[in-house]
């Protein structure tokens, strides 16, 4: 058997080639090492959370959430109504069918409506929106296992739109727990729970989307926003944190938008649900103050360090702000340990604050700071009984001098009430008032806002003599009335 040599050249280059591979393994490894040095960590993608299963929240929370059925009386002119293509309130059709038959009878129709409520006590009583119920004659409340309870009101507020209904079961029921929505944080998830378009218990998921949205209802504009899918039906429903508590409660949509729905924060509604349940009037407290917020400018020419905090514009006469020492010009940054950074914050607070309290003003006067107490009044709406009884003893209706108003009647004022109805034989028919008088002032008291006039005008008793100062055309004069 012959055997061939192998010739060293091929010998040695095996190994040649061995030794370059491991050469440009350390040169890769030593720059990949390097690599990794020039990379941190935080680059490295966050894998997100697994999604939460609500499967067992919802299964103990659906108990606590009642669908509501009301019924209401609608009148309308009778059957012969003919809307006037010249947009006037009656045709001549109309006219016609009225003078040969005299006045047709009105009739009545009986409208159903649908909304959502839930349960806060073993023995029945449901909160719910104040629309859903303050026009109905019948409510039904319907709970999750289809039993069926009438419910009577026991209390509504129109301004914070909330309802206290009871009913009487024969079963303890569930109730809820109140949690507290100032904790709420915007991503976290929520839950609602109610009965979209009459289909029943419907449970939705989303976040929270933001906070303290203002959305131009008054004093109590503070909403939750969540894009948790609500419909028309969810109304006065709760909207859940995971934890099964309560923090809001869902009120309002925007009907041409998907993915926005809005609820009032459960910590707002929690005063005036005790004031309900303890059939009271519901009131909130009054400071006496028109504010505005601070702009950039605005902030610049008063030497201010930021533009934060509630500006005030004027203070009522005899007001717990004009008691305290309030001025014109006073930057409120501070209420009772809550900061101030806009004036709908200062109002939103000072609404939710019950009247008599004794609260501490931070503020800015002059570019120095102090601190003054001050004992918050009761807030007068103007859908009050009193008031309404006020204004219709007087027989004066006024209307607060907008921007509109003041175009439209050509007035130089920017501040006061303007009388815009008279009642015949009236006590202010009495008195001399006339149409489109300016009231610059009742027992020496400056009216700048219709709120300086209702709670002037609500204070005033039986017996008292007010002494008006009117501005009429470019005449200063006095009236006198006795209450």
């Amino acid at each position: 058997m012959s055997l061939r040599r192998i010739s060293p050249v091929l010998l040695i280059l095996p190994l040649l080639i061995i030794y370059s591979c491991t050469k440009i393994e350390d040169k890769n490894k030593t720059k990949s090492e390097d690599d990794n040095k020039l990379e941190p960590v935080r680059d490295m993608p966050v894998l997100p959370p697994a999604l939460p299963n609500f499967t067992a929240l919802v299964r103990k929370l659906k108990p606590s959430v009642v669908n509501i059925s009301t019924t209401s009386l609608i009148r309308n002119g009778g059957a012969f109504r003919f809307p006037s293509p010249h947009g006037k309130e009656e045709d001549s059709l109309q006219e016609l069918f009225r003078r040969f038959l005299g006045d047709i009878p009105q009739r009545e129709f009986r409208q159903r409506e649908l909304g959502s409520g839930f349960i806060i006590s073993e023995d029945g009583y449901i909160i719910t929106n104040n629309h859903v119920v303050e026009k109905a004659k019948e409510i039904q409340v319907i709970l999750e296992d289809e039993k069926k309870y009438s419910a009577k009101i026991v209390g509504g507020d129109p301004k914070t739109d909330l309802a206290l209904l009871k009913i009487v079961p024969k079963e303890k029921l569930s109730p809820v727990i109140l949690g507290n929505s100032d904790k709420l944080e915007i991503g976290n998830w929520v839950l609602a729970i109610g009965n979209p378009f009459g289909l029943g218990h419907t449970v939705t998921a989303g976040i929270v989307s933001a906070k303290g949205r203002i959305l131009g209802f008054g004093d109590y504009d503070d909403f939750i926003q969540t894009d948790a899918p609500i419909n028309p039906g969810n109304s006065g429903g709760p909207l859940f944190n995971l934890d099964g508590e309560v923090v809001g409660v869902t009120s309002t949509i925007f009907l041409r938008a998907q993915g926005i729905g809005f609820a009032i924060p459960i910590n707002s509604a929690k005063d005036t649900i005790e004031q309900l349940k303890g059939n009271r009037t519901v009131v909130s407290g009054w400071l006496g103050v028109t504010i505005q917020d601070i702009t950039p400018e605005i902030a610049k020419a008063m030497k201010l360090p930021e533009a934060k905090g509630a500006l005030v514009g004027d203070v009522t006469s005899g007001s717990p702000a004009d008691k305290a020492g309030v001025k014109r010009g006073d930057v409120i940054f501070e209420f009772n340990g809550h900061k101030i950074k806009k004036n709908g914050e200062l109002s939103r607070t000072v609404a939710t604050t019950p009247p008599g309290t004794e609260v501490e003003l931070k503020l800015l006067r002059d570019g120095t700071e102090k601190t003054l107490s001050v004992k918050l009044g009761v807030h007068i709406p103007e859908n009050s009984e009193e008031f309404q009884k006020a204004q219709s003893k007087l027989g004066l209706a006024i209307e607060e001098l907008t921007p509109e108003v003041i175009n439209r009647l050509g007035v130089e004022e920017d501040s006061g009430v303007i009388v815009t109805k008279v009642d015949s034989r009236s006590p202010a028919d009495d008195a001399g008032f006339e149409i489109g008088d300016l009231i610059l002032e009742i027992n020496r008291k400056r009216i700048t806002t219709s709120e300086d006039y209702k709670n002037i005008l609500s204070s005033l008793t039986n017996g008292q003599k007010a002494l008006f100062l009117v501005k009429r055309k470019e005449v200063i004069l006095y009236i006198a009335m006795i209450f």
